[in-house]
């Protein structure tokens, strides 16, 4: 059980209209827009995500600490620290000067994490997809939109989004 943390505790996220966040392991789009936005807010920071999610990205995330949660004792993964529950990383991340985790996924680790977030990063993909993967939903009575830009598509996003922050 995770305990009251002094820290912020943040998802981001990036989802289609219907909570879509992926299909086989795998984003279902290409938006530049939006991995420049989650690189500029994770960076420096501790980053926790599944094992599916780091294999779908393939190396640790630059400029930042890497927490790979997996229940397989034997996984390795270089230049990243492995736990084995979600409650272990988190209260490992808590224990230095961090003000705040940013929680990257996937949908397992998302489901779990949605109790103990401070904040959720959301990147809204204004189009339908074909997916397997898909955002928890929200209860609308705890989570307060407290931030939105909205953009049109354009020649580098070929898709129109908005970047949002949701808080307690």
């Amino acid at each position: 059980m995770i305990k009251k943390l002094s820290i912020k505790l943040s998802a981001i996220a990036a989802m289609a209209d219907d909570r879509l966040i992926g299909k086989n392991n795998r984003l279902p789009w290409h938006l530049p827009a939006d991995f420049k936005h989650f690189k500029s807010l994770t960076t420096g920071h501790i980053v926790i995500m599944g094992r599916r999610t780091y294999e779908s990205i393939g190396k640790p995330l630059p400029n930042r600490t890497n927490i790979v949660i997996t229940r397989n004792t034997s996984f390795e993964a270089p230049g990243c620290i492995i736990m084995n529950s979600i409650d272990d990383a988190i209260q490992f991340a808590a224990q230095g000067t961090e003000t705040e985790i940013f929680i990257l996924g996937g949908e397992a680790i998302y489901k779990a994490c949605i109790p103990y977030l401070d904040r959720i990063y959301l990147t809204l993909v204004h189009h339908h997809f074909e997916g397997d993967a898909y955002f928890p939903i929200l209860d609308a009575s705890v989570w307060v939109e407290t931030k939105r830009e909205d953009h049109s598509a354009d020649e580098h996003n070929p898709y129109a989004y908005s970047f949002t922050m949701l808080e307690r």
